[in-house]
């Protein structure tokens, strides 16, 4: 099994002190986060992309660029790209200079990703997000496979013969396709053969069981290896202790923080209570053993081999944070490795001796 850290750099108050860091420091953790994640061996970090508060990852190649020069090893992860509001070959330059700058260590995960303010100032709408989201993703993976394009979209000029640089270090960039509840992100991930990634995050297991259920199906009917059909999924929440009562206690009150700013917000809740939460959300709150017998529990039902846990500390201080996420890989990573194989591709390995292109 492979593990990601991934944040979507909110930038809002810390759930127990209400402290908000500058917009500075904020950064700079992230950065720090990432740094952390390689040092403990954590196989890729993902930076997602939001353009209204309160987040500040609206420039995910920017972050990413960064992050790039202060890591080595770490495969650098988008989560997700909205390519629906994004110019598509300027987000091909982007990212295909990125996978240079970074030795070939980009995966994009992308998908419509839009709340309401986003569309408003994207001028995107309801009725047309999903088709500007196909499109948007044809044409991008036209430009990074051909180079060349002559292409008539419907939401952006045409190309006539367009040629467009830098070209990607990876002769084949994996993409997935983040996938929340919605068949439209499904379906162009099976039909174009694509990974897809399960947010996992809002709702119980069964919505998101039966959506991956239904991305197998029209793998496989797109004339697909159905063996070669590969999920990865996400986490709502991580905090472990060697002792599950620790977890539990000192994460009881950032759920409730939470749970209160979902309701503020206007946003689904569909958790009784804390006990609930830990209980039949994704979230990883307790013991190592815990920790794995839930992640068992969710490859049962989903069949995943990557999953990520969120990279940020917030609600906890720093030294538990950090502990946390050496159990992880100390007590909680070798077993489930131990029991779930990894993706079936090996990774790709570009080629770093002279200009291929």
């Amino acid at each position: 099994m492979k593990f990601l850290a991934i944040t979507l750099i909110i930038h809002g108050p810390d759930p127990i002190t209400g402290v908000r860091k500058s917009t500075y420091d904020r950064f700079r953790e992230v950065v720090d986060n990432a740094v952390l994640a390689e040092d403990l061996g954590f196989d890729g970090f993902g930076v997602g992309e939001r353009h209204e508060r309160p987040f500040i990852s609206s420039a995910p190649p920017v972050v990413l660029s960064h992050l790039a020069a202060r890591t080595q090893r770490i495969r650098l992860f988008t989560a997700v790209t909205t390519l629906s509001l994004l110019d598509p070959v300027r987000a091909a330059e982007d990212y295909a200079t990125l996978d240079n700058l970074s030795d070939g260590r980009l995966e994009l995960i992308i998908g419509k990703g839009n709340g309401a303010a986003q569309r408003e100032l994207f001028s995107v709408t309801p009725e047309d997000q999903w088709e500007r989201n196909a499109e948007s993703f044809e044409l991008f993976r036209r430009i990074w496979r051909d180079g060349r394009v002559t292409a008539s979209p419907r939401f952006r000029p045409a190309l006539r013969d367009a040629e467009v640089w830098p070209r990607p270090l990876q002769p084949d960039i994996r993409i997935w396709h983040g996938s929340a509840t919605s068949r439209e992100s499904v379906e162009i991930a099976a039909a174009a053969g694509d990974p897809l990634f399960s947010a996992n995050v809002t709702n119980p297991i069964e919505p998101y069981a039966e959506l991956i259920d239904y991305y197998r199906e029209r793998w496989a009917a797109h004339g697909h290896d159905p063996a070669a059909a590969v999920v990865g999924a996400g986490s709502a929440g991580y905090y472990a202790t060697p002792r599950s009562q620790d977890a539990l206690a000192a994460y009881r009150p950032i759920y409730e923080f939470q749970r209160v700013a979902a309701q503020r917000a206007g946003l689904p809740h569909p958790w009784a209570d804390f006990e609930d939460y830990v209980e039949r959300s994704s979230a990883l709150i307790g013991s190592p053993e815990q920790v794995i017998e839930k992640v068992h529990r969710y490859h049962e039902a989903f069949g995943h081999s990557v999953m990520h846990l969120h990279a940020d500390a917030a609600g906890l201080t720093d030294a538990q944070h950090r502990d946390s996420l050496v159990l992880f890989q100390e007590s909680i990573a070798p077993v489930l490795n131990r029991s779930i194989p990894d993706p079936p591709w090996p990774l790709p390995v570009p080629e770093l001796t002279g200009a291929r292109r």
